[in-house]
């Protein structure tokens, strides 16, 4: 039996109006959220055109797709899901006569789709990760829709059936984790190394970090949940799809100080000629659907969302450098720039908001502009919600003995590590309450029944 995908209703109307627009053929992304009962589709998205398709000139094959342009595409708007949505897979609308083709354009959209995420990824898919992605198949003169899955982790996968089914406020009501993480990475450069590309030894320094991410503890509204439990389990869930509502739970993330004691390690040193820092907290939330959904699920979700966040905002700075500044700064000597922040804009009938980031000097029209090229969506400037306060810093030196190894910026001073270190104390303290207590206990009745006896 193929897998289920429902859909939202506006996904539906979205496509239609597509099909009698665009000729004669239009390609695009599906987005949503894999389960391991069915996935989710709340949105669609075309894949933009360039600059000489935007004259209506349209390649008349498909064998003419510009799987680059697609796959850059889906490279742009994955940075723009928040924690928990994914491209679930991809379309064609396409002329009765190109139809016999469109299977074969599909599936090597899919597995190129998939092989470009991938790379940009800091974690590795869990053992029981679905890994069927949707190809999805429309004709645009009877409107006929055929909907087929390939398992992107086999590349001799054959096709599969599936169920396309339309079902109207599917998001509206979904669950939200928010968190804040505190970031204080230090990268070292080896001095053996002959030349210092920033952004591979910072990409080799977040893999490390992901790794701690990955094995840290995660409290939800203040209580650890078992893996297996429901997430709404003892709380009230919100009824009603016809208006979107979000129901947020607080997250707190407690990162382990070491691995334990269970293998041994040994201390290498090694000299080093400079270093790369990463200084300061970063907002995070991952969405997920309201079918008694469990821990395990929503946890996952916002793992992702932390490792992704501040890798995505270090790769936009070095897109950014690179553009402006020319290829040779990525390997500059000594450098001191503040990470894009990230906004989240809602949108209509869904309570899952889409997000992005913005440099400091970005107007509001750049970025209504990013959201129509790469989502098509129209966003009102008013709708753009910085998510962040405080400014994450990345600081780079080559000259080791220059710069602090933990430089304080005007927005992180001390007095408010203090107090995150403290509550971080807290926390552990009131996991361990539980314990004093009981040892408390023994310890007493041990002494009265010492006392009884003895008199």
């Amino acid at each position: 039996m193929g897998r289920s995908y429902f859909v939202e209703e506006a996904v539906g109307q979205y496509l239609s109006d597509l099909s009698t627009k665009l000729k004669p053929y239009v390609t695009g992304l599906l987005i949503g959220q894999c389960s391991p009962q069915r996935d989710y589709v709340i949105w669609a998205v075309r894949t933009p055109p360039k600059e000489e398709q935007k004259e209506d000139n349209t390649p008349s094959k498909l064998a003419s797709i510009d799987e680059e342009w697609i796959t850059t595409h889906a490279s742009q708007v994955s940075r723009m899901l928040p924690g928990g949505l994914v491209v679930l897979g991809v379309f064609i609308i396409a002329s009765p006569e190109l139809s016999k083709d469109s299977q074969n354009a599909l599936r090597k959209l899919i597995f190129s789709v998939e092989k470009s995420l991938t790379k940009r990824r800091l974690w590795k898919p869990a053992e029981e990760e679905i890994s069927d992605r949707a190809a999805l198949q429309i004709c645009s003169a009877t409107k006929k829709v055929v909907c087929r899955t390939y398992d992107v982790q086999d590349p001799r996968s054959s096709a599969k059936p599936a169920d396309w089914k339309y079902q109207s406020g599917l998001s509206a009501s979904w669950l939200a984790l928010d968190c804040t993480v505190n970031v204080n990475i230090h990268i070292p450069l080896l001095a053996t190394s002959p030349n210092h590309d920033l952004e591979k030894n910072t990409k080799n320094g977040l893999n490390r970090w992901s790794k701690q991410i990955e094995d840290s503890v995660f409290l939800i509204n203040g209580q650890i949940k078992d893996d297996d439990t429901e997430l709404l389990e003892g709380q009230k869930k919100l009824r009603g799809n016809t208006q979107s509502s979000t129901q947020f739970s607080d997250v707190k993330v407690l990162t382990q100080l070491s691995q334990g004691s269970s293998r041994r390690s040994t201390a290498t040193v090694q000299v080093c000629s400079g270093s790369i820092n990463l200084k300061g907290a970063v907002k995070c939330r991952a969405y997920i659907h309201n079918n008694k959904p469990k821990v395990k699920e929503a946890i996952q979700a916002l793992k992702r969302d932390i490792i992704n966040t501040l890798s995505d905002r270090c790769e936009i700075l070095f897109e950014d450098l690179i553009i402006n500044e020319g290829p040779h700064k990525k390997n500059f000597e000594r450098e001191y720039h503040v990470l894009p922040q990230r906004l989240f804009v809602p949108v209509a009938g869904s309570s899952v908001m889409l997000s992005d980031y913005k440099f400091g000097d970005e107007a509001d029209a750049e970025i209504q502009e990013r959201f129509v090229e790469m989502l098509d969506q129209s966003v009102q400037a008013e709708d753009i919600h910085i998510a962040e306060e405080i400014n994450t810093v990345f600081t780079s030196s080559l000259d080791f003995h220059a710069v602090d190894i933990c430089p304080i910026t005007d927005n992180v001073d001390d007095t408010q590590q203090k107090q995150v270190t403290k509550a971080t104390l807290l926390l552990k303290l009131q996991q361990n309450m539980g314990v004093v207590i009981a040892a408390a206990v023994a310890v007493f009745a041990s002494i009265f029944s010492f006392n009884y006896f003895s008199d």
